[in-house]
């Protein structure tokens, strides 16, 4: 017995996992008894592979991990990168001025590193929710190469003004809302749906066989190229919009729901 979607492309914060970033139990069975009815599980988030990989073991499952909204897909296995969207570090200034004049947290990325310039409690606390490690970026020194996300981080009300302020500048770069706290910056051509087709082409799946399940903006793009895409109940309303289906919160176990209801056989 063959699950109906031969990828199913997940979510992992406001989606896969519950606001107290847990896996349920529910979800961990739903999931994985999609991927023993033979769908491919492929995590699709705005985290780096090192705060993604540990929420792949707990489910117990392996292979492909989209990672910093489609900037890098990872071989889970070995952490090979099979592809990933860097950025010119020049690009990125004028953000970190911005952030240093108006005291905005903020970090930088690359494929399995994250860099801060200072470490506030906050942003401590946050990263440790996130099972996220940064390093410390001295000051002066030389930005690395192979830069795929910069990430600043606030409330809610400081990242509606960040955000309505960065998306009027014009840049090479595009922003991106990742959730009520997070605006990345990254590759114009960076996201989750386009590394979501580019992995259908290369293992030769049609769209229509593939089930995406997501919560927040920079999840419309994956709901949209999928044949099946499910936004959560706890989605802002243009998520909602750019789905087919809505599934139960991310607190009521809406992963689990969704796949027994839409992609697993006899359940």
């Amino acid at each position: 017995m063959r699950a109906k979607y031969e990828i199913i492309a997940l979510d992992v914060d406001g989606t896969l996992l519950n606001d107290q970033h847990e896996l349920t139990i529910e979800v961990k069975e739903a999931v994985r008894e999609a991927a023993k009815q033979g769908a491919q599980i492929v995590l699709c988030t705005g985290r780096g592979p090192i705060s993604a990989l540990p929420v792949l073991d707990e489910l117990g499952l392996g292979g492909i991990l989209i990672a910093h909204n489609g900037a890098a897909t990872i071989l889970a296995e070995n952490k090979t990168i099979l592809h990933e969207y860097t950025m010119e570090p020049e690009h990125l200034i004028k953000y970190m001025d911005y952030c240093r004049k108006w005291n905005v947290h903020y970090d930088l990325n690359t494929a399995f590193e994250m860099m801060v310039e200072q470490l506030t409690p906050e942003a401590e606390e946050m990263y440790g929710k996130f099972l996220a490690m940064p390093s410390i970026l001295k000051a002066g020194e030389e930005l690395p190469d192979g830069l795929l996300k910069f990430t600043a981080f606030g409330t809610k009300e400081r990242m509606d003004q960040v955000q309505a302020e960065w998306e009027q500048w014009p840049s090479e770069l595009q922003p991106i809302r990742s959730g009520d706290y997070f605006i990345d910056v990254q590759h114009s051509e960076a996201s989750k749906g386009m590394a979501l087709k580019q992995l259908a082409l290369s293992r030769r799946v049609e769209a229509s066989k593939i089930m995406a399940i997501g919560n927040y903006y920079n999840d419309v793009t994956m709901l949209q190229y999928a044949g099946l895409g499910i936004a959560m109940d706890n989605s802002p309303d243009e998520v909602k919009a750019a789905a087919q289906a809505i599934a139960p919160s991310n607190n009521d176990n809406g992963v689990a729901k969704a796949l027994y209801e839409y992609a697993l056989q006899g359940k």
